[in-house]
């Protein structure tokens, strides 16, 4: 049979049909591609909307498509058309080598798709750059004026925060754009004979000469528009020289002017290259490129260089000079710390008696009550069920308590579903829901047994702080969604709190109540967050109704960030009992990295101290201008968030608010007693801090030399050996600083950055707002600087501790203390400015180290100068130190505390034996308190177990100060052992 014979012929070759069930198969997978997708943006449009914000989504999907589109258009048809433009203008007539020929044979098939699909393709990379722009541009169709100008140009800071950026955005698309479009006209101009290269010789169609010449034209017309945008770039950037940030003497006298030379030199070559494009004369493009890239190297590298190298560097100090000035000015402008009040102190360091009675207010509100140790005290004594759980870090904050402002330690009691013994699907979504209540204690007080004295406490809660709706579906510790809600008579399936015996059998259950999360009463939305989280049960469980709401994303900080993404949020948001509801405060804060001379800082790098180890890093990090702009507010119920414009000047604000309308509410619109409890952010504050360790020297001279730069110092309380210590913290306290009224107050301190523990500086704000609704006090915000003479020797907080840690007597009492089953913490050591210089505050707290304990305040150390004082009381302790009367009560006065070494108030040690027998029945009387408790808890009589866990607690403390007292009376009878006597070799 011949080969002919055995190959089929295309009559009898029938074309194959798809398969009909892969047809399907493939259009069900679309289908259910196309919903999966459409599922997220309607369950964001569903939980934006139902808080109120959905405008913000609008926003933002508008911009972003807006934004690829001109980003996809703007790289799609240039290069579409110069492609285009080069095939349709090629020779008809081009002799192509061999190779050429080959190419043209295997491009030609695929010429039709490439030479759109391309372009496209390109286009759909720059239509997703410039999608993440939209920001930018938005900021800079909204741009507001700073009403302050840059030394430089003279230019309103604006020009820089909201234009400038845009132009490069603009400037450097462009020149993608066009370099992407010479690359491609130029291969398509060769691959089609356009462009021979024929040994040396060189030739090129007029068509592709003009079309060459046009883009290359226009990309030096780019170049120099983006060099000269450069020169104002340099306002923000580091300088060659000396200035961590800005323009100095090499950059305003050589720099700029240079750029300002190189930019001129593009747009001449630009025009030579429309002159070739004309005349067909490449020479003198050529020459023009050629001495664009020899002014490049001699004006842009060489010439700057030389400048700062022979001219800056032998007379930086005084060349440099007004650029650090500007600098200096820009900075402390930038960081809001140019209105600050600097006086000078001459801090005493003699304990005289009586030196406290001019502070007796401060005084009497001193911090005993350490929020970074209480937790487990706090856990211990109000947790009530193992699913509740408090933060690591309690919050400080104040109340109005019988007329008077107390420091308050404050805490919310949240679900911790790590505790649940029955850990399923419906618990964990239907039935554990929420948190009940906060539990706050006066920080100035502590019980006789050390413990927290609450003013608000128990379940239900009640205490000073009134009325208020207690249920927390919205916190910081919350499961990743919740579903509650249910009809009007149905039976309520939340718990809401364990109920005590006499409130009748069980536990009490409640139904959510309010508008808090999208609604799912129709089977597309169960299917949507079913998809969302993953969980069919969200479809199958008959307790999701049409009724039933699902909460999510219930974090505040979470809540804020989406719908006001423009804000930096303080790492610190804090529950706040106002107007009767529970809400959670988070400060926000705008920021640019655009601000002509200011110096940067990051964030993360820089809040980060003992209490907030990690931060979080995020886009943005580096910035030079922050301001406090927003103050959000987050019910704790209802999840509904409040913007309210702080700083209603701040440009960047203004501009956002125009970009969201609606979306910010004015200061009027505030409550007095939210007023009352809003404060400076701790965050903002250690930006500043860190800033003014530099800037607190004005004067350039002083700057330049750096013999006076400050450091925030090491947290004291640091035990790792192994890492060193991160910076201590800053104290919200309520005191009297420089002669002013005492008031809510955040301070820090300032050491050398030798290292040296020494005190150089004080640094507060006013943290204090006032009452008044919708009115700040004039005394808000309020950065006072107290320097210390550098002559004196006002020990720092490091050296402090270091005395403490090494003074005889109270090395002894330690001891003492920690042996047996208990360890020594020591507490947050408090600075405060009373008595003509400065003192020292820090609990000493005992803790068990069993699996159950918490730590317990037993002893106050404090420190004036050099002289020490260790007592059970901080109102015994400041007595002592100054002279037996230190002129003022402290919050602790009149408390008996359990004694906690042999022979204290009087008493004579008992013997060794009767202190056993002691020991016995204390421990005896724990047991049985714990058998009582447990049996409480059993019956769910919480009156009876709280009754129960104070004899618990009583008789554990006095079984720890019986064990430190027998083990102190044995310490010298055991000494022989350790130190053996000379005649210990011949005893029998």
């Amino acid at each position: 049979m011949s080969s002919n014979a055995e190959r089929p012929t295309p009559a009898t070759v029938r074309r194959q049909r798809p398969s009909p069930l892969l047809i399907t198969i493939l259009i069900v997978a679309a289908i259910i591609g196309a919903f999966v997708l459409f599922s997220g943006f309607y369950a964001d449009v569903l939980w934006f909307d139902q808080l109120g914000f959905v405008q913000v989504l609008q926003t933002r999907w508008l911009s972003i498509a807006v934004m690829f589109l001109i980003g996809f258009l703007g790289m799609a048809v240039p290069l579409a058309i110069s492609v285009q433009i080069a095939f349709r203008s090629r020779p008809v007539y081009a002799q192509l080598n061999s190779q050429l020929d080959r190419y043209q044979e295997l491009v030609e098939p695929l010429r039709q798709v490439g030479m759109w699909a391309a372009p496209v393709v390109l286009g759909l990379f720059a239509g997703i750059a410039s999608a993440t722009q939209w920001e930018t541009a938005q900021l800079w169709l909204h741009r507001t004026p700073f009403g302050e100008t840059d030394p430089q140009f003279g230019f309103d800071i604006s020009f820089y925060v909201f234009e400038l950026p845009l132009y490069q955005q603009i400037v450097g698309f462009a020149l993608a754009v066009l370099f992407i479009s010479g690359v491609a006209t130029l291969a398509t101009a060769y691959l089609y004979g356009a462009i021979r290269v024929t040994g040396r010789e060189f030739r090129i169609s007029r068509s592709a000469r003009i079309q060459l010449a046009i883009i290359v034209a226009l990309y030096m017309l780019a170049l120099g528009v983006s060099i000269w945008l450069g020169q104002y770039a340099a306002l923000a950037m580091t300088s060659q020289g000396f200035l961590a940030t800005g323009a100095g003497y090499t950059e305003v006298n050589a720099t700029i002017p240079g750029a300002q030379i190189l930019a001129g030199i593009a747009g001449l070559v630009a025009i030579f290259f429309i002159i070739t494009a004309v005349i067909g004369r490449w020479r003198i493009a050529i020459v023009g490129t050629a001495l664009l890239i020899a002014a490049s190297l001699v004006v842009g590298v060489a010439y700057p260089a030389i400048v700062q190298r022979f001219q800056v560097d032998p007379s930086a100090r005084t060349l440099e000079e007004p650029f650090i000035q500007r600098n200096i000015d820009a900075t402390r402008a930038a960081w809001g710390i140019d209105g600050m009040v600097e006086s000078e102190s001459d801090a005493r360091t003699d304990a005289e008696p009586g030196a406290l009675r001019a502070d007796a207010e401060t005084t009497a509100n001193i911090r005993i009550i350490d929020p970074a140790l209480v937790t487990d005290a706090f856990a211990n004594l109000q947790e009530y069920r193992q699913y509740y759980g408090f933060a690591e870090q309690l919050d400080v904050d104040r109340y109005e308590v019988d007329g008077q402002t107390q420091d308050t330690v404050i805490a919310v009691r949240e679900l911790d579903l790590s505790g649940l013994e029955e850990d399923s699907w419906y618990n964990r979504h239907i039935v554990y829901t929420h948190g009940y209540g906060v539990v706050a204690a006066y920080g100035n007080q502590r019980g006789p047994e050390g413990q927290p004295v609450f003013l608000q406490q128990g379940i239900p809660t009640e205490g000073a702080l009134g009325e208020y709706q207690p249920r927390v579906y919205f916190g910081e510790s919350t499961p990743d969604y919740s579903i509650v809600g249910g009809a009007e008579g149905s039976a309520p399936l939340e718990l809401d709190y364990p109920r005590s015996a006499e409130e009748g059998s069980g536990n009490a259950n409640t139904t959510f109540s309010e508008d808090g999360g999208p609604k799912l009463d129709s089977f597309i939305n169960r299917l949507v967050y079913a998809l969302k989280f993953q969980s069919e049960q969200i479809i199958l469980s008959d307790a999701v109704t049409a009724d039933s709401q699902i909460l999510y994303d219930r974090d505040p900080r979470d809540r804020v960030a989406a719908v006001a993404p423009y804000l930096t949020l303080d790492s610190d948001p804090y529950p706040a009992v106002v107007d009767q509801r529970l809400v959670w405060i988070v400060d926000g804060m705008t920021t640019t990295s655009m601000y002509p001379y200011s110096s940067h800082r990051s964030i993360a790098q820089t809040i980060a101290d003992v209490t907030n180890a990690n931060p979080e890093l995020t886009a943005g990090d580096i910035v030079n201008y922050m301001r406090n702009s927003v103050k959000a507010v987050v019910d704790a119920y209802d999840g509904s968030v409040t913007l309210y414009a702080w700083d209603p000047e701040d440009p960047i604000l203004q501009a956002w608010m125009q970009i969201y309308p609606g979306t910010v509410q004015p200061m009027s619109a505030m409550s007095g007693e939210l007023m009352s409890h809003v404060r400076y952010p701790a965050d903002m504050f250690k930006l500043q801090r860190n800033v003014l360790g530099d800037y607190h020297v004005t004067n350039p001279a002083t700057f330049f030399s750096g013999d006076d730069q400050w450091a925030t110092p090491s947290d004291p309380t640091w035990s790792n050996a192994q890492v060193t210590a991160p910076p201590q913290p800053p104290y919200y306290l309520t005191m009297s600083v420089d002669g002013q009224d005492p008031a809510f107050t955040l301070y820090s301190t300032f050491i050398p950055r030798d290292g040296r523990e020494v005190l150089y500086g004080y640094l507060s704000v006013n943290a204090d707002a006032g009452s008044t609704p919708g009115q700040v006090s004039e005394d808000y915000g309020r950065l006072t600087l107290q320097s210390l003479p550098k002559e004196g020797s006002i020990p720092g907080p490091g050296q402090v501790q270091n005395n403490f840690d090494t003074d005889a007597e109270v090395s002894q009492v330690l001891n003492i203390l920690q042996q047996g089953s208990t360890e020594v913490l020591n507490g947050n050591l408090l600075t405060l400015p009373v008595g003509g210089g400065l003192l020292y505050v820090q609990p000493v707290y005992l803790q068990s180290t069993g699996a159950t304990s918490f730590p317990v305040l037993r002893k106050i150390l404090v420190a004036f100068g050099d002289d020490i004082a260790f007592e059970d009381t901080l109102d015994e302790a400041l007595d002592s130190l100054f002279g037996g009367d230190s002129g003022a009560d402290a919050g602790d006065s009149g408390v008996d505390p359990v004694p906690t070494e042999p022979g204290q108030e009087g008493e004579q040690p008992a013997p060794e034996t009767d202190l056993q027998t002691q020991l016995d029945a204390a421990i005896a009387q724990a047991g049985t308190a714990l058998q009582e408790r447990q049996a409480a808890y059993a019956e769910n009589d919480l009156v009876a177990a709280a009754e129960a866990d104070e004899r618990l607690t009583t008789a554990l403390a006095e079984a720890i100060r019986l064990s430190a007292q027998i083990e102190g009376e044995a310490a010298p009878e055991e000494a022989p052992a350790e130190t053996p006597a000379p005649e210990e070799t011949t005893a029998p």
